[in-house]
């Protein structure tokens, strides 16, 4: 598939999902933004900034959310207008999808509503590329039937182009454990659509922390690096400025100042894996 007007998929070149987990304010937004779009100038990388308008799937509603959709989205409109970067963001609910196709180039699906029929519908008739995370409770497999679902919805709606990606953010193991398998990938990347890792969700510790979720964001580059291994057509990774300090998700986030040298390393790893020309993953 094409995404912001470049192929992507397990013979192409590794694309990259960056940027704060929530917008928790104008100044920082941008300012991160700025600071991934010289990234993706010096490495020539398909970089697309993310960012989210609300989270709704706090572990405590005493937990910050976001600015708010109108907010939110002027935000990342204005993101996009002075740096060129594409953007994505989530929705939550079918009545978001309108608004925020109108101002962002991909939507993406919180993991938790990977098995809601209206919704995915509803994402997949927008016409735009949508980022489908896999749930934490969901076989790799399983996301064959949600892949269907979206197909099926998007040609009911006369959207022609087949713009779904599916996205691995780790499976859950225990209490307060995700583990990431990498199997998944190669199993997932038989739907037809290019896989996404999140690197850094995947070492998330959900509600670990009591009212907040915990994390190792010492292990996002070991994942990143054994899923660009894998042969994964993009990489997912939350970074901040400061994450100790970060509003949300600030211990699985990677420090800004760390993204950078990791993606090089990625990016010359993906080199090696697709050198032969054809997708990455095994027959």
């Amino acid at each position: 598939m094409k995404l912001c007007g470049r192929p992507i998929g397990p013979d192409q070149p590794l694309f990259v999902i960056a940027g704060p987990c929530v917008i928790e304010s104008e100044a920082m937004t941008l300012a991160i933004a700025e600071h991934l779009a010289d990234v993706a100038r010096r490495t020539g990388v398909l970089l697309v900034f993310k960012a989210s308008f609300d989270k709704a799937n706090r572990s405590s509603d005493s937990s910050f959310r976001g600015l708010g959709m109108e907010e939110g989205l002027r935000v990342l409109a204005k993101v996009r207008q002075e740096t060129g970067l594409s953007i994505i963001t989530d929705v939550h609910d079918a009545a978001q999808v309108a608004p925020v196709a109108e101002v962002v180039d991909v939507l993406q699906t919180p993991a938790f509503l990977a098995r809601q029929t209206d919704f995915i519908a509803a994402v997949a008739a927008s016409g735009r590329p949508v980022n489908i995370k896999k749930a934490q409770f969901m076989a790799p497999g399983d996301m064959a039937q949600v892949v269907k679902k979206a197909r099926n919805a998007a040609l009911a709606a006369g959207v022609e182009q087949d713009a779904f990606m599916l996205c691995e953010r780790g499976t859950s193991f225990g209490y307060n454990t995700l583990v990431s398998d990498m199997r998944g990938l190669a199993i997932m990347a038989q739907t037809g659509c290019p896989v996404v890792f999140d690197a850094t969700h995947s070492v998330q510790q959900p509600g670990g922390l009591g009212e907040r979720s915990g994390g190792q964001r010492e292990y996002v580059p070991l994942l990143a690096r054994a899923a660009v291994a894998a042969g994964v057509a993009g990489l997912f990774a939350e970074t901040h400025p400061d994450p100790e300090q970060a509003l949300s998700d600030g211990p699985n986030a990677l420090p800004m100042n760390e993204f950078e040298p990791l993606l090089t390393r990625l990016l010359a790893i993906d080199a090696v894996v697709k050198d032969r020309g054809g997708p990455a993953y095994p027959a």
